[in-house]
């Protein structure tokens, strides 16, 4: 995709694509009705702007697309894909590191009562698991706080991720 397509795209089709990036309705009215961007960057930084007044309420919205940590993502819709992709060191971590995310992931629904959000591309299981038993020991304000943190993180990967070919092109001109 480049960045025109986006901005020229009919309303319910840019709003179909940035669900993917973020369900947080808000936000995704934000990021819809804001084109046109021009750029990535300038879509990157309005996103990044809206999501700063993410609390429990878009946290809990946009979890129900979100695939546990350590678990394989189902079906074959682009959130799975990207779920896949973003998580594709944890699903082959060892059986020790593997059985120990799935106990912590249970003791942090139980605790919280949402699934872990982490970004996990670029990092190991291994990583990902000390994320997850030290926020264990977060409060619930701070929980909230560090997860709507993680979901924009993983929302401007993903818009980087959409618009990659065009980032990499740009990069390329400029070199």
């Amino acid at each position: 995709m480049r960045i025109a397509d986006f901005d020229r795209a009919p309303d319910s089709d840019a709003e179909t694509t940035a669900r993917l990036w973020a369900d947080v309705p808000q936000w995704v009215g934000v990021v819809v009705d804001e084109r046109p961007y021009g750029s990535v960057d300038a879509l990157v930084d309005r996103a990044r702007r809206a999501s700063a007044r993410w609390g429990a309420a878009e946290l809990d919205a946009a979890l129900g697309r979100h695939a546990r940590i350590g678990e394989a993502p189902r079906g074959d819709s682009a959130e799975a894909a990207a779920s896949r992709r973003e998580q594709s060191a944890v699903t082959r971590a060892g059986s020790g590191v593997a059985a120990r995310l799935a106990d912590a992931n249970a003791r942090y629904e139980a605790r919280f009562g949402r699934v872990f959000l982490i970004r996990a591309a670029g990092r190991s299981p291994k990583e990902i698991l000390g994320e997850l038993e030290r926020r264990l020991r977060n409060d619930d304000e701070t929980e909230v706080r560090e997860a709507c943190s993680q979901l924009a993180e993983i929302a401007i990967l993903r818009i980087r991720s959409a618009f990659e070919n065009e980032t990499s092109a740009n990069e390329t001109k400029e070199s």
